[in-house]
């Protein structure tokens, strides 16, 4: 049985990519590895989404297959949200780099995009 999917991603400095999610995304900081020092890893969360950091030097001794990949790659991620015409706005206000604005889809929602500091696409849909 399959619970949660919280996704780990590689990214080029782990206390950028906090410093982005929480201060331009409004995310909070739950956990760090270390606790104090240059971070390998670290856990962030708004509301019910949860997304870990961590750095492609550690990431990639943990895991070799890794070794020639770099952050962001192809990967994407879709992301269900309330008042999404709010959302778009707090995160123009932050300027955040939006790559498509917000857009009614054949399948019945209302999405736009933004690429975070290591290159990741976050889609965020509203149902209409």
């Amino acid at each position: 049985m399959l619970n949660s999917l919280t996704p780990n991603l590689m990214v080029n400095d782990v206390e950028e990519t906090i410093e982005y999610y929480t201060d331009l995304l409004g995310f909070t900081l739950l956990r760090t590895v270390p606790e104090t020092g240059k971070l390998d890893w670290a856990m962030v969360k708004r509301n019910e989404v949860v997304i870990m950091f961590q750095s492609a030097k550690s990431l990639k001794s943990h895991l070799p297959r890794l070794k020639g990949e770099k952050p962001g790659g192809g990967l994407t991620f879709y992301i269900k949200t309330d008042k999404i015409t709010e959302l778009h706005e707090e995160l123009s206000d932050n300027n955040v780099e939006i790559i498509s604005e917000l857009e009614s889809t054949f399948y019945d929602t209302i999405e736009f995009s933004i690429v975070d500091v290591n290159g990741y696409i976050l889609t965020f849909s509203e149902e209409k």
